[in-house]
């Protein structure tokens, strides 16, 4: 629980410690005197393999307050939000829960769909994400191929009446694929990335206007390594633009047994009619990371920060288009941290499962400040609506 978030405890400011990913993202950040953002947490209750999520409200400076009805009884693992609705994958099972949205923030239950139906795998589905728009959502099901061997991607078309979901199609079916994808900022081509069997891999797929996906046939450059190593690339996060930052970690020759080196960050441009990769980062012009192994990458809405979570912390590079992305924060975090979303007032949000906590930053591209930190009980997802919405 965080911090046995009863009423009589939240005056006291939940518990905040003195201790120092999609949904639609505009292209620049903006600054508001209202609420920055509705942040969701899914929390493990107690010692059971069953989750509450705890709803709060960002403040302007990015201090937070729990919604009314905190927490709601929501047994999810993965979440997206279209500002109307939060979406989410269980722990268990392979069912895709929808939820509204209330005018304070507040969830109240709307719909399920099993999402095992389209392929009859029975698997629970992975990471869900939405694109832009907010009118499709996807979710990564493991093995879900004709087979039930390889990996896809499935699309649900989201009825605006009511939040339910509708089939709308699946494209992969390889191995290679992992996690959620990142759509560049014309909504049209998403990607991943992976090293699954020392096999590098850079995925891409082309999104149709009803909200279809066709897997694009690529072999994207990986970025030239030193003498007798190999680049292994893990996720990507997209700019408002058509650039992708990709993190990746070298291998010594062979099979990779793990990193021999720290992990750096490549970038990549993307041709925004055909979907295709290009790079210039070389070992000699990628910086280096000091988070350890990486858990999570996001992207701030402007396109001019980026952030990077790990094994062994937190922190945040200039993001410069195809341009190396350079070093700007150092660790702002020395515990692992598992996920990390932006809101649209500077604000990054970060939780630790290990750590048990729910960290706050303020961070433009000139300074950056501790907001606070939130004791959580194994937080398993987390998802930030950023406020206003769009249409206030």
């Amino acid at each position: 629980m965080i911090c046995k978030l009863i009423i009589a405890g939240l005056s006291a400011g939940l518990c905040s410690s003195v201790l120092a990913q999609a949904r639609p993202e505009p292209a620049a950040t903006t600054t508001t005197t209202g609420p920055s953002a509705w942040v969701y947490v899914s929390s493990m209750i107690s010692t059971t393999d069953k989750a509450d999520v705890y709803g709060f409200t960002a403040a302007s400076n990015g201090k937070l307050t729990p919604i009314s009805g905190s927490p709601f009884p929501a047994d999810l693992r993965s979440m997206a939000v279209n500002g109307v609705n939060l979406f989410g994958a269980p722990l268990t099972g392979s069912m895709v829960d929808t939820y509204r949205i209330q005018s304070n923030g507040a969830l109240t239950y709307a719909a399920s769909t099993n999402a095992s139906a389209p392929n009859k795998c029975g698997n629970t589905p992975g990471p869900v994400f939405l694109d832009h728009t907010g009118a499709t959502l996807y979710d990564f099901y493991y093995w879900g191929d004709s087979i039930c061997s390889n990996d896809v991607y499935q699309a649900w078309n989201v009825v605006k009446s009511s939040g339910a979901l509708t089939y709308n199609s699946s494209a992969g079916g390889n191995e290679n694929l992992i996690g959620a994808l990142t759509f560049i900022g014309n909504n049209q081509f998403g990607y991943t990335s992976d090293c699954y069997h020392s096999g590098s891999s850079i995925s891409g797929f082309k999104r149709a206007s009803n909200g279809a996906l066709t897997e694009l046939n690529m072999m994207p450059p990986m970025p030239t390594a030193q003498s007798g190593q190999f680049y292994c690339p893990y996720l990507a996060a997209a700019d408002p633009t058509n650039h992708l930052a990709i993190p990746l970690f070298p291998c010594a020759g062979g099979p990779c047994g793990g990193p021999a080196g720290p992990w750096q960050i490549a970038t990549y441009t993307v041709n925004a009619t055909t979907g295709a990769l290009t790079t210039s980062s070389t070992y000699a012009n990628m910086p280096k990371v000091a988070v350890g192994n990486v858990t999570s990458v996001s992207m701030s809405p402007s396109g001019k920060l980026l952030a990077v979570a790990g094994s062994s912390g937190l922190q945040v590079f200039h993001f410069n288009g195809s341009n190396p992305v350079t070093a700007y924060t150092g660790l702002m975090s020395t515990s692992e941290m598992d996920q990390i979303f932006w809101d649209n007032n500077n604000h990054l949000y970060a939780i630790g499962t290990t750590a048990n906590k729910l960290a706050v930053f303020t961070v433009t591209p000139t300074s950056w400040s501790w907001v606070a930190t939130y004791t959580v009980n194994k937080p398993a997802a987390l998802i930030v609506q950023p406020l206003p919405l769009p249409w206030q």
